[in-house]
């Protein structure tokens, strides 16, 4: 029988369907697992996702694209195959793809994250396993080392170092992509006990309010603006893509502390690599664990491993005996594409 799912010049490609997911270049019909920008590219003639995300892909691909969607769950014919589209947990509207076709079934998950005792994400719908004879898993931090500590006790540790900043008259920058990360940190941090105000930068304001319009409940938070005063503000908590790091932007700020939120936090030549203040280690990717737990509850017998640490893992699920390949793809890590700085 031949495999559901190849890699072409152009993305993975279903030919019984004849559609390719999460394409990196221009095809007619693309599969899109969720919004950031290494696997929802434009170009495309038309796209199908999740109903959740379709916002959040039309404020990055502009109005001119088309746009499908499908709740998850709902089953759709698409040549031979029936598709239908299940949670990943990742951001909102993500979603693992699962195809049938002749009885076998191949679950292509895109990025996910399984969550753990202490997790409490409020911003997508939780990572939901998928039974499957294949299983096309993402690798981003497949390897041992990383592993995450419950998103609560993070948060703990985040409004400790707020509360820090405040006292010596420094506002909190915090940096985490402006796509699902800073949603989850406003989920967070933003609560009725904060200690002090929140705001956030343009790009992640823009993506709030795909996330509200979906139907999620995120905290009204105060946007930067050219005529903000944080001479006026003690304690401010601004939550802000990567890119604003040095630049005229956070200078803006005042005196501040900067702060990173990023799985590769875990590491600390990454930590220096950075330049920042704080570290935290806080993602919206699985970890080693999750990986794993995710590869077990599909009951796959075949697991195909993409972009991330592909070797260590397809190593590991070798030696428990499992039929591991990789696929070479052109995704990134948490990078996510560029973000604006201003």
């Amino acid at each position: 029988m031949l495999d559901l799912v190849t890699r072409r010049p152009q993305g993975l490609y279903c030919e019984p369907g004849d559609f390719y997911i999460d394409p990196w270049l221009p095809v007619d019909r693309a599969v899109i697992t969720h919004a950031h920008a290494d696997h929802c590219r434009p170009g495309h003639a038309a796209y199908l996702a999740q109903c959740d995300g379709l916002g959040l892909m039309r404020a990055r691909l502009g109005d001119e694209a088309t746009l499908d969607g499908l709740a998850y769950g709902e089953v759709r014919r698409i040549g031979d195959v029936s598709l239908s589209l299940h949670p990943a947990g990742h951001v909102l509207g993500s979603a693992q793809v699962r195809i049938e076709h002749r009885g076998e079934v191949w679950v292509v998950a895109g990025d996910y994250f399984v969550s753990g005792a202490g997790d409490c994400n409020t911003t997508c719908a939780p990572f939901e396993p998928v039974r499957c004879d294949v299983f096309v898993t993402e690798s981003t931090f497949g390897l041992p080392i990383y592993r995450w500590a419950p998103q609560s006790e993070v948060f703990g540790e985040m409004r400790a170092w707020w509360v820090d900043c405040a006292a010596q008259g420094k506002q909190a920058l915090l940096m985490g992509y402006s796509l699902g990360k800073a949603q989850r940190l406003i989920a967070g941090l933003a609560t009725a006990d904060a200690p002090g105000p929140v705001l956030v930068h343009g790009a992640v304001a823009r993506l709030n309010a795909a996330y509200r319009e979906a139907g999620v409940a995120l905290a009204e938070v105060q946007t930067v603006t050219p005529e903000t005063n944080f001479k006026s503000l003690r304690g401010a908590l601004v939550i802000a893509p990567p890119a604003v790091q040095g630049s005229r932007w956070a200078r803006a700020l005042g005196p501040h502390s900067d702060a990173f939120a990023s799985g590769w936090m875990r590491l600390r030549g990454a930590r220096r690599r950075r330049s920042v203040d704080r570290g935290f280690v806080f993602s919206d990717h699985a970890d080693w664990p999750g990986l794993l737990a995710a590869i077990t509850a599909t009951a796959a017998q075949r697991v195909i491993v993409t972009h991330g640490d592909e070797g260590t893992l397809v190593r590991y699920l070798s030696e428990l005996g499992l039929q591991a390949e990789a696929f070479a793809t052109e995704y990134g890590d948490e990078t996510h594409g560029v973000e604006a700085a201003e």
